[in-house]
């Protein structure tokens, strides 16, 4: 995938404010569920879930199953990935 591509779809996770509102969250804590995240914004849970499939999507947040739950966690590596990707692409302008 062209990597202009790759920015503008990450800009697009990043354009809806309860997604940004989810990782703000992420980044106050390692690891939040879903009901986690739905009480502390007060959203329906149907759509937290489909705000994380789509940061999921971007890789921005990873998941993992800790007994019955699904942990969601910030991708620090696909953060700094997307950050260099602009810097080198567009320039720090677009940061």
């Amino acid at each position: 995938m062209d990597k202009i591509v790759k920015i503008a779809l990450i800009y697009k996770a990043f354009s809806d404010p309860t997604r940004l509102m989810i990782l703000k969250l992420l980044i106050k804590n390692k690891f939040l569920c879903v009901n986690a995240i739905t009480k502390r914004l007060s959203v329906k849970q149907s759509a937290v879930s489909q705000h994380l499939r789509i940061l999921r999507q971007t890789e921005l947040v990873k998941s993992e199953r800790i007994s019955n739950y699904i942990h969601y966690s910030l991708n620090h590596e696909k953060l700094k990935e997307f950050y260099s990707m602009v810097s080198k692409e567009m320039g720090n302008e677009f940061l």
